[in-house]
């Protein structure tokens, strides 16, 4: 990814259109913080999941990962800091 990339993305919330008004973060939801990989620096909404679907974490879709188009990053809560959610990989 190049750096005209990554400034799109830095935050912004993961699943929003980049050109939609109303972009960032919406008050009363709660959302953590992508760390590393593809989507490195947008913030994910958690709000509604629960404790275990949060331990568990998520495989989310998107084009700029390893597998292209149909991939998803891989994304892990951090140990011990709850607003962070750590890269681990790419899968098809």
């Amino acid at each position: 990814m190049d750096s005209d990339d990554e400034q799109l993305l830095r935050g912004r919330v993961y699943g929003q259109d980049p050109g939609a008004p109303g972009q960032g973060p919406r008050p009363g939801q709660a959302y953590v913080e992508l760390v590393g990989g593809p989507l490195d620096g947008l913030l994910f909404d958690i709000t509604g999941w629960t404790e275990a679907e949060i331990a568990t974490g998520a495989a989310l879709m998107t084009e700029l990962g390893q597998f292209g188009t149909g991939g998803r990053a891989l994304y892990d809560p951090r140990s011990g800091d709850p607003g962070r959610w750590d890269w681990s990989g790419d899968t098809p």
